[in-house]
């Protein structure tokens, strides 16, 4: 019985690492899909067993900011904060550091896909406009998207899942992830002027590209919601789930937005892979295979409970499954007060090593093929392996003098 569903577990972590099953059309959603799938018609676990397994608090989470991301997206807030980056007559470095700051920011507080996925057009119609080489910008948005993400307990999936299921304090990870954030931003600026010194000029023909007219006050709404919604993050006892959604249904109650229309931005395939993976990892606790499993590695040596063995591994694993799947995998180990931060900064940091180390990466490469810009994985790693590597060891050193601190997130 317990082979059974290790075989399913290895399965579908296998498919995390190829990202595709050879053969079928199956991504790494549908994956854990399937893998939930097999363990109900196995009878390995129940269909009420399979729901309860799981995490309504993240899903809701998830689902409330996902809508008021696409609150900003569809009343033109990413195109005004394109224009107000192509005003400005200012020198190639001074515009890299100004995109990596708007990527940086925005990704703290929304989504850093829809970022990647509303800016990488605009970058490239700027760019077009100004004659200069697309590649360092673009690449600068998907690194600061990835690092800015880390800042907060909302800035990407894994750390609203470490978040939840680890009960974290929004205002105090701000202090463990904050800082190494910040300076990340500085590292991603610093290393790709220095790369592109001398060499910003391009010649790309201008896209033609359907804008976003810009609404003001549809704008302004989603930012006072946005702003209620980290306020109630940051002072409130309520269930982070529960303000998501709340703020979710508020802005869902519009006479100018079709709910179809912001119901159509919602990444439906991440929630699937979500709940698949929910159910997967659950089924191989019951059987107490993970849990054997951590006594044999922890004998010979490689004790997860250990912050700098937890770090390490936590960076490798998110290369090669990806962050949420790694995340997932890792979160029954915590027992370190400092556990959640590690997670949260080793998963996010990881993800600029290769491009397939992040959604973001992958969405900016390929709306950049799209509009004629291509982005090489030799030409990302040139940028991303260093970028991993000093924000890495900057995230290292932060949280090692957190620890002898004794700081807790909760």
């Amino acid at each position: 019985m317990h082979t059974t569903v290790l075989l399913i577990f290895a399965g579908v972590y296998l498919g995390m690492v190829l990202g595709e099953i050879p053969g079928l059309r199956l991504d790494r959603a549908g994956i854990a899909l399937l893998g939930a799938i097999a363990l109900v018609a196995t009878g390995h676990t129940t269909p009420a067993k399979a729901w309860a397994a799981v995490d309504v608090n993240t899903i809701a989470l998830l689902f409330g900011l996902m809508i008021v991301s696409a609150q900003f997206r569809l009343f033109g807030f990413y195109t005004w904060v394109g224009a107000r980056l192509a005003t400005g007559e200012v020198p190639p470095r001074t515009l890299l550091a100004l995109v990596v700051a708007a990527s940086g920011g925005l990704s703290a507080l929304l989504a850093n896909d829809i970022v990647c996925l509303a800016m990488t057009p605009i970058l490239v119609e700027l760019c077009a406009k100004r004659r200069l080489d697309p590649v360092p910008y673009l690449l600068a948005l998907a690194c600061a998207a990835n690092v800015g993400s880390a800042a907060t307990l909302i800035g990407n999936p894994q750390n609203m899942l470490i978040g939840q299921v680890l009960g974290l304090r929004f205002a105090r990870y701000l202090v463990a992830g904050g800082v190494p954030a910040v300076l990340g931003l500085a590292v991603v600026w610093g290393l790709i002027a220095r790369m592109w010194r001398g060499r910003w000029a391009g010649d790309l023909a201008i896209p033609a590209l359907a804008q976003v007219p810009f609404n003001a006050w549809h704008t302004l709404k989603a930012a006072g919601v946005l702003g209620a919604l980290v306020l109630a993050f940051c002072l409130g006892p309520w269930p982070f789930g529960a303000v998501a959604l709340t703020a979710a249904g508020i802005l869902l109650t519009s006479r100018k937005m079709d709910s179809r229309d912001v119901l159509g931005l919602v990444d439906w395939q991440l929630l699937v892979l979500f709940m698949g993976l929910f159910v997967v990892n659950h089924a191989v606790q019951e059987t107490g295979l993970a849990a054997a499993g951590m006594a044999h590695l922890s004998a010979r040596g490689l004790n997860l409970q250990a912050p700098a063995v937890l770090f390490g591994v936590t960076a490798v694993l998110s290369n090669l499954v990806s962050n949420v799947p790694a995340v997932m995998l890792l979160l029954p180990t915590t027992a370190h007060s400092l556990s959640g931060p590690i997670l949260a900064l080793a998963s996010t940091f990881a993800g600029n090593f290769l491009i397939v180390g992040s959604i973001a990466n992958i969405i900016v490469v390929d709306q950049a093929g799209r509009l004629g810009v291509r982005i090489d994985w030799r030409t990302h790693a040139k940028v991303g392996i260093p970028v991993t590597l000093a924000t890495l060891g900057l995230a290292a050193l932060w949280l090692f003098m957190l620890g002898k601190t004794g700081f807790r997130c909760w």
